[in-house]
């Protein structure tokens, strides 16, 4: 199943297009993903490199949580409706970008492992809450985050570019693959 009808429907919608012929709109919702990114993503880090043991290694996790916790969570969901607006502007150049589906599973990823880490570990924070080195499975979850998000980072940037873009043929067929591309048959071909 494809959703690439689905993100043609959604390209051809009045507010779709409005918002990526926008000359203020497009950059303005960017400019604010980018921004509530630096603000989630920052605090975030800080808290992985708690839970790896580097940082504030003196304050508790409860704590940090308490601070950042309301913070990070108003980035977080500013970044989502953000990443979202990006997505209706020009939803099929983005169901059809390698680095978008890259981005998203490890989209999903993070969130399984933030899931992971407050169903398992972080319900018994408070055997572990003023350790300098919190248990391995904490710092497991901590570099875990990290290496996703660097990762969900680096995508995000590079949809921009058009290395891999459907309407660029001939490229390799595992390309064609993973990024959805409907190619025709070669005219005149077998």
């Amino acid at each position: 199943m494809s959703l690439l009808p689905f993100c043609q429907w959604l390209a051809d919608t009045p507010g779709s297009i409005a918002l990526h012929e926008s000359l203020f709109m497009y950059p303005l919702v960017e400019s604010a993903h980018v921004l509530t990114l630096c603000l989630f993503l920052g605090l975030a880090i800080m808290f992985d490199l708690r839970l790896l043991g580097f940082t504030l290694t003196r304050v508790p996790i409860t704590e940090i949580k308490r601070r950042m916790g309301p913070w990070m969570l108003a980035g977080f969901a500013v970044m989502v409706v953000t990443g979202a607006l990006l997505f209706y502007a020009i939803p099929v150049r983005s169901y059809q970008s390698i680095w978008f589906r890259g981005k998203v599973v490890a989209l999903i990823l993070a969130g399984l492992n933030a899931f992971v880490f407050h169903a398992t570990i972080d319900r018994k924070v408070a055997d572990w809450d003023l350790d300098p080195k919190p248990p391995r499975a904490a710092r497991v979850a901590g570099a875990t985050s990290l290496i996703l998000w660097a990762i969900i980072v680096v995508s995000g940037r590079m949809i921009a570019y058009n290395w891999f873009d459907c309407d660029k043929q001939p490229q390799p067929h595992i390309v064609n693959i993973a990024a959805g591309c409907v190619v025709p048959p070669p005219a005149g071909g077998r």
